[in-house]
């Protein structure tokens, strides 16, 4: 879920201090967005490797959706929602507790990644992911180019993709599946460059130790969170030959 960002200064000159304001800021997006990598990564790792967990969210036999696993399924867009609806009426720590909250379901409907690629698939796919992430966030915060517009074109793109993933849902065509997989690895590769530009930019007018950073670093920490999920999962569709 994109926030909107703050307003910030144009300023060519940023004194010693707006730099420390920013490194802070950053450290607290970056130590929260890796809270939910971390908790995501243990409740997928727990849900799938306990069939009587992950049972709980697929019938294994069919492979459809229980009850609880729609509510999975769901609960995580809910919870965006939620926290981009309402964070200016959230307290700091009621908004950390629905992001964690969110990590932990969001963790619990990736477990069926465990069932349908190997381990080491899944390995060697973070491992790239972490390493476009990586280059990209970089990239976002060194550039001198401002990236709002490509920014636009990109959110118009992430439309494109999410309503041609739903309409093959019902066609279930593997050429669109690669086709949307392949645009959405680009999308979500500019996205994390583009985040990491607003982000630094928000660092630059925030001031550190408020609540009102606190809810800027957890909103920042969520929006790089989802471009390293999609792109992750983006790229296992991709490569990640499935389970014989």
């Amino acid at each position: 879920m994109e926030q909107q960002p703050l307003p910030y200064s144009n300023t060519p000159f940023i004194g010693s201090g707006a730099y420390a304001s920013v490194r802070t800021f950053l450290s607290q997006v970056f130590t929260y967005m890796a809270l939910a990598m971390v908790i995501s990564g243990g409740m997928a790792w727990w849900f799938g490797h306990d069939l009587s967990l992950i049972g709980r969210l697929i019938d294994l036999e069919t492979g459809s959706q229980t009850i609880l696993g729609w509510v999975v399924l769901l609960a995580p867009l809910g919870l965006v929602l939620l926290m981009g609806g309402m964070v200016e009426r959230l307290s700091g720590p009621a908004l950390l507790g629905i992001f964690l909250l969110y990590s932990a379901v969001t963790g619990m409907s990736l477990s069926y990644i465990f069932l349908v690629y190997a381990g080491s698939t899944i390995a060697n796919v973070f491992f790239i992911t972490a390493v476009v992430f990586g280059i990209m966030a970089v990239a976002g915060y060194t550039t001198k180019t401002d990236l709002t517009k490509m920014g636009s074109i990109l959110m118009i793109g992430l439309v494109g993709i999410i309503i041609a993933s739903l309409v093959n849902m019902f066609l279930k065509s593997s050429a669109m599946n690669y086709v949307v997989s392949i645009i959405g690895v680009v999308i979500f590769t500019g996205l994390t460059a583009y985040d990491m530009q607003k982000l630094k930019r928000m660092g630059e007018t925030v001031a550190t130790g408020t609540e009102t950073a606190q809810k800027m670093a957890l909103m920042g920490a969520l929006s790089l969170y989802l471009d390293f999920l999609n792109l992750f999962l983006m790229l296992l569709r991709l490569f990640g030959g499935r389970r014989d």
